[in-house]
């Protein structure tokens, strides 16, 4: 790696070798290689074999792999045309085929249809990185669905919750995360073998007028290309409404995973829930106690990235002009790729974080101490009503020392004492002893929410792992520095 050149940090210090890989130009021109295979392949069992032979598909089948990249560069930068440059170095390896290489086709025959298989992958390197959180969520909740800690409204102390009941919150937007993956995995189609304008007009000169037989090579090709289906319309391009689709679906991820983010850090202040720390990680150059949540905020700044990448997609995808203009290209080089990166690292990260997030209950239960006492005081003016006290004045009696005991706990810094005060005021039937007697467990206050989670783990999400316990598996979520 040569340290006199930018290097993309995506690359260099986030994502995983099997994403990275997708995107890499051999990934690409053997793709383009396949493509041109699959054409000719469909071509001759279609029946052009007075064109097309077997024996020039079998070589251009045998040299897929078989690449001089500086051939290619240098044709290239001879004729300013990527696909041309390809076809002639893959003509220089395969003579017999050469003149029937791209018999038919436009640029946007390879181009296309690469991005879409290319694409294809990169979602289901996405689907198990999801699945995988999923699980790692899931067994978390399952751990902490019974402990009680403080819920936040606007950030302030609100009724309690469960840590499990909270983190469920992270789990169903992840599941509806993974249901638009595979819905766009579902629509997927290939772009097929259209021509220069979509309109076929080579093919059917090639076949002669054949109308079927140029269905049929549309249909022949894109199986081979791996898809079940292919646009039954197309301009030089497949829409790049799909491309607009991809990138909101990639993008919420990057929101779902956001705040999660966001409130870990949130909770890691509060010094309740925190990332994973290793044995020798520093937080701080000068402050050598800090334990940062560096992770957190990293996913945090790599999400903000990818969640303002739609935009560009639907600027290119409104602006493309008729059948098609160039303005997508160079956008798309860049925009595509990092759009897959981003998702792969954020996930990635998401792994990490979830794999060995840190409770600590004993600073849960001093939270939870200085704001239940507020909380309980509906429970304490019912019991009082129920001892024949009036409902008003008791009211009253419980708003003075509220105000009293809050303004201890944020002016004076001092404890919540408002038990204390509520046990000595004469005009309060209970004495300390009833009163946290009345407050009992702070299991009490949490509603449902231990039930609720287990319902969820149960309900929802082992039908969801078991149906896809194939696609889940050990990925490597070590973080490069």
């Amino acid at each position: 790696m040569s340290r006199k050149i930018y290097q993309e940090p995506l690359v260099g210090r986030y994502t995983s070798v099997e994403m990275q890989n997708l995107f890499s130009e051999e990934k690409k021109f053997t793709t383009w290689r396949r493509c041109w295979v699959a054409l000719a392949e469909a071509q001759y069992e279609l029946g052009l074999t007075d064109i097309v032979t077997r024996e020039m598909v079998l070589e251009l089948r045998d040299n897929i792999e078989n690449i001089d990249y500086q051939v290619a560069a240098d044709k290239e930068k001879e004729i300013r045309h990527d696909v041309m440059a390809h076809v002639y170095e893959y003509g220089l390896r395969c003579p017999k085929a050469a003149g029937i290489i791209h018999l038919g086709a436009t640029s946007q025959f390879v181009v296309c249809n690469t991005d879409l298989i290319i694409q294809k992958e990169a979602f289901g390197l996405v689907r198990k990185s999801i699945l995988q959180v999923i699980k790692n969520l899931s067994e978390f909740c399952e751990r902490y669905k019974a402990l009680p800690t403080l819920g936040f409204t606007h950030y302030q102390p609100a009724q309690p919750t469960t840590v499990g009941k909270r983190n469920t919150l992270y789990l169903q937007d992840l599941i509806i995360d993974l249901q638009y993956v595979d819905h766009f995995l579902a629509q997927m189609k290939a772009r097929g073998a259209k021509g220069t304008v979509g309109t076929q007009a080579t093919f059917l000169e090639l076949f002669k007028g054949d109308h079927g037989k140029v269905i049929q090579l549309d249909q022949l090709v894109s199986r081979k290309l791996g898809f079940s289906d292919f646009f039954p319309v197309t301009g030089q391009t497949y829409t790049r409404k799909q491309d607009m689709k991809l990138a909101e679906t990639l993008a919420g991820i990057g929101a779902t995973s956001h705040k999660f983010a966001v409130d870990l850090r949130l909770l890691s202040n509060l010094k309740v829930q925190e990332e994973p720390f290793a044995k020798k990680q520093t937080g701080s150059s000068a402050m050598a106690y800090k334990r940062n949540p560096m992770r957190s905020e990293r996913l945090t700044g790599l999400a903000r990235k990818l969640m303002g990448l739609p935009q560009n997609f639907s600027a290119t995808y409104s602006n493309q002009w008729f059948e098609r203009t160039l303005d997508d290209s160079a956008v798309r080089r860049m925009d595509i790729p990092q759009c897959f990166l981003l998702t792969d690292a954020i996930l990635k990260l998401f792994i990490n974080i979830t794999s060995d997030m840190v409770v600590y209950p004993n600073q849960i239960k001093r939270h939870m101490k200085a704001e239940i006492p507020f909380m309980a005081t509906e429970k304490i003016l019912m019991e009082a009503v129920e001892k024949g006290e009036s409902r008003q004045e008791m009211h009253e009696v419980i708003k003075e020392h509220s105000f009293a005991a809050g303004k201890v706990v944020k002016e004076d810094g001092g404890e919540n004492d408002l038990l204390l005060r509520l046990a000595g005021d004469e005009r309060v039937p209970f004495s300390l002893a009833e009163i946290e007697n009345i407050v009992g467990d702070f299991s009490q206050f949490t509603g449902r929410a231990k039930e609720q989670t287990e319902e969820f783990l149960t309900d929802v999400v082992a039908p969801l792992l078991y149906k896809n316990a194939s696609s889940i598996g050990h990925i490597d979520a070590a973080l490069s520095v």
